[in-house]
């Protein structure tokens, strides 16, 4: 086509285009690129406008230990269990359960880990978790936490979207699609990942059938920071710039012919592409940190790790990433070569203690904290019944949704308590029980988000991230 014909579609699309895409989340893509403001929290960026009330955060750090961390072996202290070592497990405990993948004849298994109070507020913790003992006060423990889905896939995918099966949106693009981001050169939804172990899929961190310019953007602290978005051999930026004009003059018509949505999430990948050009190298340059920043995360610039990472969420969120999740995979311990309660468990705390501990300091220190949540958990706990056999190499446990520990730290949370409780073996939440759904109402509501009234029609239903189910946990408000 020759030029002068294509600035005359272009100019003719232009208007087309803007009076066919005034209202509706279709529109919400080209009006980023026109509106710089847009996606700021103070305009009409989302379906909410405002939040319904006001919020006491405005970013959350999703600390996520996949794999089933053991709440027996690092937070809940069973002197029962400890008592009952090696003994069947109790009858009534077991006889209308279903376990993963150990029988019901299991013996019980008390932590081989010495656990002592800390803090003004006398929490228990394993000698594990040596820097988190020195934060406690700044932490709630929420002890009667529970799920219903016990194999991986289903049980990770439903603490991050309230539902077992792959399709629905994950919270982090419903904090998109709700609140929208502070910064324009930015995704409002970063993931990160380190470790080895149970595979993770991208139905965690989907936008499910919200518009994919909410899905969660996986960045790399090892490598290109993001696959595919820095220019090819031989395309400069005034280059890409013209081709991404040609190309967004393109997907307009096909706008006009279609009116298909996705055709302006597309025009606003392609946008925030361009954008993270500049933005993503330099956000995810931890050498610019000082030395005492670095130490204290025990951090190894260009190498990918939990400590990287730790230090990148501080980062994002100072420039108005709304959601930052952290995966790091390893956590499964059965026992075996594969995963064991002495070798691997150690393993884990060790790389993930010092960094995440740094990050609540970090966060506190820069008066962030009291406007950022932190939340540490896995998709479930580990059985009271061993799993394997007694031998160092040999010993763990298996999945467990019936009731394990998670923690908060921030942005509006009451800290230096413990919510909940499990029951003498830690098998089932008892007191003050905390369910997933709930979990996700109360996040919503710290953000100033009514979980009840923040919803999207799809297929002929009105959704929300809390299904129909959902309570706010009053008791862990500050």
């Amino acid at each position: 086509m020759h030029p002068e014909h294509l600035d005359g579609i272009r100019g003719a699309t232009r208007r087309r285009f803007l009076q066919q895409c005034g209202t509706g989340m279709g529109a919400l893509a080209l009006n980023s690129l026109l509106n710089d403001r847009l996606f700021a929290a103070d305009t009409a960026a989302s379906p909410l406008g405002r939040p319904h009330f006001a919020p006491k955060a405005k970013n959350i750090i999703y600390l996520f230990q996949s794999g089933g961390p053991s709440h027996l072996d690092l937070f809940d202290y069973k002197p029962e269990l400890q008592k009952r070592d090696g003994q069947q497990v109790p009858e009534e405990l077991v006889k209308n359960i279903r376990l993963a993948q150990i029988g019901k004849e299991a013996k019980l298994l008390g932590s081989r880990y010495k656990f002592a109070q800390y803090g003004k507020s006398r929490v228990w913790l394993s000698e594990l978790l040596p820097h988190l003992q020195t934060i406690v006060d700044d932490v709630c423990f929420v002890q009667g936490f529970y799920s219903e889905a016990f194999n991986h896939d289903p049980a990770t995918i439903f603490m991050n979207t309230g539902a077992q099966l792959a399709g629905r949106p994950a919270m982090g693009s419903w904090f998109s699609y709700g609140l929208g981001s502070e910064n324009k050169d930015l995704p409002a939804f970063v993931v990160l990942m380190t470790g080895v172990g149970q595979p993770l899929t991208n139905a965690s961190w989907s936008s499910g059938f919200l518009p994919t310019v909410h899905q969660g953007v996986t960045l790399r602290s090892q490598g290109d920071p993001v696959l595919f978005v820095g220019n090819p051999p031989g395309m400069g930026s005034r280059r890409r710039r013209e081709s991404l004009d040609t190309l967004r003059d393109l997907n307009g018509m096909r706008y006009d012919a279609l009116q298909d949505p996705e055709i302006q999430t597309r025009i606003a990948s392609y946008e925030m592409a361009y954008r993270m050009q500049t933005s993503v190298p330099d956000v995810m340059d931890i050498s610019k940190e000082p030395a005492s920043a670095q130490a204290a995360y025990n951090t190894t610039p260009g190498r990918a790790s939990f400590a990287n990472n730790c230090l990148l969420a501080r980062r994002l969120v100072e420039r108005g990433v709304r959601f930052v999740q952290l995966y790091h995979r390893g956590w499964d311990h059965h026992g075996g070569p594969d995963g064991n309660l002495v070798f691997d468990l150690k393993k884990r705390c060790a790389e993930t203690d010092q960094p995440a501990v740094a990050l609540i300091r970090d966060l506190k220190e820069r008066g962030l904290l009291d406007e950022t949540l932190v939340l540490w958990g896995g998709e479930f706990g580990r059985t009271p019944m061993m799993q394997g056999s007694p031998k160092p190499d040999q010993i763990g446990r298996d999945h467990h949704p019936h009731g394990y520990t998670i923690w908060m730290a921030g942005g509006g949370i009451q800290p230096g308590i413990v919510h909940g409780r499990t029951d003498d073996f830690g098998f089932y939440a008892v007191d003050n029980r905390v369910h997933v759904h709930d979990l996700h109402a109360t996040i919503l509501h710290l953000f100033g988000v009514d979980h009840l009234k923040m919803t999207y029609r799809f297929q002929g239903r009105d959704f929300r991230l809390t299904d129909v189910h959902g309570e706010l946990v009053k008791g862990i408000l500050a």
